[in-house]
């Protein structure tokens, strides 16, 4: 049994201990300490910071003797009983250590184990719905990252897969029984996504709660689990479905020698890239100025710095700040066959927006294996174009095929392989102005300083940046909106137009600060369908330039004439190359647009 299975089985075996003992101290009204829960939980709130994984008492007494005898059976089926028992363990509802092997998939015990587990989870996310995400409870987290745990256990506990041999080529006996090797190997690989996707929603949709068996828990368990599946498969073939450059990744680069080129040392440089193909490129009306990367200081002088009655600082693009990434160098972004590498061959899941803009009608989401989305919304998208001199702009997709983004999503955390690729800025951690209040209004706290206060504009003093994802072919739009962060917006590949207007923006500047002004201009839209989109313009910025066709469904609700005012609203726009860097303000307003495949990565600080 190869380091990584032993090390990953006891992973499991240890986390199913670890439920089992804490749903008995719940049970028990014992908190972690040895105190009374309820006595242990007054002492922590007073004093302490919460031990996230004593919350699961929130979930009542029955979810919570559910989730320990789920527990204790994956102990009794596969530890041979190892572990504290449960309640219905000591009421006899439970026999001793299992009777001879393990079960294997497929074995009636494991199918009722995984029932009671999927039962679990559909409980706990049925909970989600009830409330904002920022206000979900912790338990129902918990519980839902708890079940996986266990979930993927059973899975991985119970799996078969083939081991090739070493040095063992094909013989007549193979070819005699491919047929059974080749369903072995589509039933290895049905257990191996079942797995990934039982970790990976415990991560998109439950955040990976826990504080033992929460995100580094899942990320040690991926990490194990690819090394695990690696070893079985080196050395007979693919699995189903496998394809060139999904598995087999280059022997790591060896140290840069003297005079040896960037592609001598980059074992992606002969794979195929993705298309540059741009089907159309706007205008570039009023260019935001363009610098070379500054020093920490200097960025920082030019926040603070006040360019005429101007109450914030203006946006800016800076050049040669991401040039020393890997995720441009070494570890190319811009190779498919690179990111396949960093997904488990394209198999880990992440959300995908379906749609042209998230304010569209007909606009969805759906989680999808890496490598599909790449296939189906990214290389399809732009196969068989390449650019052309003179070729026409075209306000017509090249097919119907639905657009799908990758878009907001902590991305780098959910696939540390891929964090590991780039470098936070030092300029994220200097300190921005805060956004411009009137200084002839009273704020909701009686203040008429020209600046409010940091709590009240700062959504999460988390002195980290937040880092997002966005990936996508082109065509793709996020519509006019502003943000409560500052942004560094990073443009690894591809190329997007950028158009800003600033939060003052139809404010006299005689009247100083910035008002409602912004918002009234950008014609923000207000509460829909139980959803605040206040920060989100209802002004279609690609139809009123004439880029995009109206959508049928779309009225003209608005006044008369109230297009031309807007297009006489002042504005900064700019073309993101590769490699570019764009400043953008807390709270101004901006619209976004894939001209090519785009990959960026979103630094939100304040």
């Amino acid at each position: 049994m190869s380091t990584a299975r032993n090390k990953l089985r006891a992973q499991c075996l240890e986390a199913a201990d670890q439920i089992s003992a804490e749903c008995a101290a719940v049970l028990a009204g014992v908190g972690h300490d040895g105190r009374s829960s309820s006595s242990s939980s007054a002492n922590r709130t007073a004093t302490t910071k919460p031990d996230l994984d004593s919350q699961l008492a929130g979930c009542g007494e029955p979810l919570v003797q559910l989730l320990g005898r789920q527990a204790a059976q994956v102990l009794r089926l596969f530890g041979g009983g190892s572990g504290r028992p449960t309640p219905g363990q000591v009421s006899g509802q439970e026999g001793g250590p299992w009777p001879g092997p393990a079960p294997k998939a497929g074995d009636k015990a494991v199918k009722l184990l995984l029932q009671r587990l999927d039962d679990l989870l559909s409980l706990s996310y049925a909970r989600f719905y009830a409330y904002l995400f920022a206000k979900l409870p912790a338990c129902w987290r918990l519980l839902y990252t708890d079940a996986a745990v266990l979930r993927f256990a059973v899975l991985y506990l119970s799996s078969s897969w083939p081991v090739r041999e070493q040095g063992v080529g094909p013989t007549a006996a193979d070819a005699e029984e491919g047929e059974a090797k080749e369903k072995a190997d589509a039933d290895a690989e049905r257990q191996l996504r079942e797995m990934i996707k039982t970790l990976d929603l415990a991560v998109i949709l439950a955040g990976g709660a826990g504080e033992r068996r929460g995100r580094r828990w899942i990320d040690a368990a991926f990490g194990l689990l690819e090394e695990d599946w690696a070893s079985r498969r080196s050395n007979g073939g693919r699995s189903a479905g496998e394809t060139d450059g999904e598995e087999r990744r280059p022997k790591r680069p060896r140290a840069s020698r003297p005079g040896a080129t960037a592609a001598a040392n980059n074992p992606w440089a002969s794979t195929p890239s993705f298309s540059s193909y741009e089907p159309f490129t706007p205008p570039v009306g009023h260019p935001i100025p363009r610098v070379q990367a500054p020093s920490f200081e200097a960025f920082q002088a030019y926040l603070s710095h006040r360019e005429g009655s101007n109450p914030g600082p203006l946006p800016l693009v800076l050049t040669a700040l991401i040039d020393d990434w890997p995720a441009r160098t070494t570890r190319p972004w811009c190779k498919p066959a690179y990111l396949l590498s960093r997904t488990f061959g394209g198999r880990r899941l992440v959300p995908v927006e379906l749609g042209r803009s998230y304010v569209d009608d007909g606009w969805g989401q759906q989680i999808l294996p890496f490598g599909e989305f790449l296939e189906e919304h990214i290389v399809r998208a732009t196969e068989g174009r390449v650019p052309a001199a003179g070729d026409p702009p075209s306000l017509e997709p090249k097919s119907p095929r639905t657009t799908g983004y990758l878009a907001q999503h902590p991305l780098l955390s959910h696939l540390p392989a891929l964090r590991a690729d780039i470098l936070i800025p030092d300029l994220c951690y200097t300190s921005p102005p805060r956004l411009p209040r009137p200084s002839t209004a009273t704020t909701t706290s009686g203040r008429t300083s020209a600046e409010a206060p940091q709590d009240e504009d700062d959504p999460d003093p988390d002195p980290d940046p937040h880092l997002n994802a966005w990936l996508g072919p082109p065509g793709t739009i996020t519509p006019l909106h502003t943000d409560p962060y500052h942004n560094l917006l990073a443009q690894v590949v591809g190329r997007k137009y950028v158009r800003l207007y600033a939060p003052w923006v139809g404010r006299p500047a005689s009247e100083g600060g910035i008002g409602d002004g912004g918002a009234r201009a950008m014609r923000a839209r207000g509460r829909e369908g139980g959803v605040e989109m206040g920060n989100t313009s209802s002004v279609d910025l690609g139809v009123v330039e004439g880029w995009d066709r109206m959508a049928e469904a779309e009225d003209g609700d608005q006044e008369e004439g109230w297009e031309d005012e807007f297009r006489r609203l002042p504005y900064l726009d700019c073309i993101l190359e590769e490699g570019d860097v764009l400043y953008i303000p807390v709270g101004w307003w901006h619209y976004v647009r894939g001209l090519s495949v785009s990959f960026s990565v979103s630094f939100w600080w304040n």
